[in-house]
């Protein structure tokens, strides 16, 4: 058994188990949901949960299920803070000139994590992608991007090479079906990517374009300008 093994708080890592189930979960869900998911004995999840309703980072509903908690909001306030702050306006921008869903990704261990996302405010219907949205950082755009940002690697998947040729990623129903994206590294902080239905008359090269000027836009916000 290594010393970091040794070292972790099982109580606490099951309690974050907890947490991150019912947060990733698109419905409300019982305590038995939980404990199945997480094999762990009723009584056992049962208490965590308990525990993390006090400290509001999840809530209990009238039928007694459970739902991500309003202070996840107040903690989520510090991820990447300067990050987040430079991308907003440019987010909102970006969204509003090419009618699409415009989000901002960091890495997070192996997987492409969204913590930023504006929806355009003049279409009644539009693609939504929420903050706390994850997936592999080895597949579509916004991973894709992310992996362009670094320095090349072995055994790296071919898009992961042209992307950092041409500056931007493209995919089509890699993470979600009938979804198109493109994405941009911005300096080695994130990506920014937009996301639309797959088959709309949508010109990449363009669409590329202004996320390149707006992946320059924050880069220049957060100081770290060529």
């Amino acid at each position: 058994m290594s010393n970091d093994t040794v070292a972790l708080s099982q109580t606490l890592d099951r309690g974050l188990a907890c947490l991150d189930f019912v947060a990733a979960a698109d419905r409300p869900v019982s305590v038995d949901d939980v404990a199945s998911a997480l094999d762990l004995h009723r009584s056992i999840v049962y208490r965590l949960l308990r525990t993390l309703e006090r400290r509001r980072l999840i809530e209990r509903e009238a039928e007694g299920d459970y739902i991500a908690g309003p202070y996840l909001a107040v903690l989520s306030r510090s991820v990447r803070r300067s990050l987040r702050a430079a991308a907003a306006p440019v987010l909102a921008n970006l969204a509003e000139e090419l009618q699409m869903t415009a989000f901002l990704v960091v890495a997070d261990g192996e997987d492409a994590l969204t913590i930023e996302s504006v929806e355009p405010t003049s279409l009644n219907a539009h693609v939504a992608y929420r903050p706390g949205t994850r997936h592999p950082i080895d597949r579509g755009a916004p991973g894709l991007a992310l992996l362009a940002g670094r320095l090349p690697a072995s055994e790296e998947r071919a898009a992961v090479t042209r992307a950092r040729r041409v500056g931007w990623a493209q995919t089509e129903a890699e993470v979600i079906a009938g979804m198109a994206s493109i994405a941009v590294p911005v300096a080695d902080q994130g990506a920014i990517a937009v996301l639309w239905l797959a088959g709309n008359a949508v010109d990449p090269a363009d669409v590329a374009n202004h996320l390149i000027a707006a992946a320059a836009e924050i880069t220049r916000r957060l100081g770290l300008a060529q």
